[in-house]
């Protein structure tokens, strides 16, 4: 897969890993702790396709950003206040501001990226672009 490179995948992944267990071994009972969301990553001949599961979110709560070669997902999921007489007993849902970060090393075409949302699922299109091809340089004499 052409989209990051081996070493740099792993690193994220174990650095991400590392920052999940932080934050639930120091998150108390009860308390909303940092999360950030699932995201699958797959590529065809024709395009990368990004899908995150950020379920409860509302579109616009959502910023995707693509610059140079680094995509960015960030948005926030808010705790809902408790209505009037109502107190939580337990809160297991992750809440708060969240941030994915994606190093892109195919060129991507920029004008095509497409985005959508749907039953909680945002899916990010990002179409490659056009094959370059060769072109013949004739040999000037003189």
């Amino acid at each position: 897969m052409s989209l990051m490179r081996p070493f740099a995948r792993d690193l994220m992944a174990l650095r991400e890993q590392m920052s999940r267990l932080l934050e639930e071994g120091s998150a108390g009972e009860g308390t909303p702790h940092l999360w950030a969301p699932s995201v699958d990553v797959s590529e065809t001949a024709q395009e990368i396709i990004l899908q995150a599961e950020l379920p409860g979110m509302k579109k616009d709560d959502i910023d995707i950003q693509l610059t140079g070669d680094t995509l960015t997902l960030r948005g926030e999921r808010k705790l809902q206040s408790a209505q009037r007489g109502e107190h939580f007993h337990r809160i297991e849902r992750q809440y708060g501001a969240w941030q994915r970060t994606f190093q892109i090393e195919t060129p991507i075409d920029a004008s095509r990226v497409a985005a959508s949302y749907d039953q909680g699922v945002l899916t990010v299109r990002l179409p490659k672009q056009d094959a370059i091809q060769p072109r013949q340089i004739a040999i000037q004499v003189g």
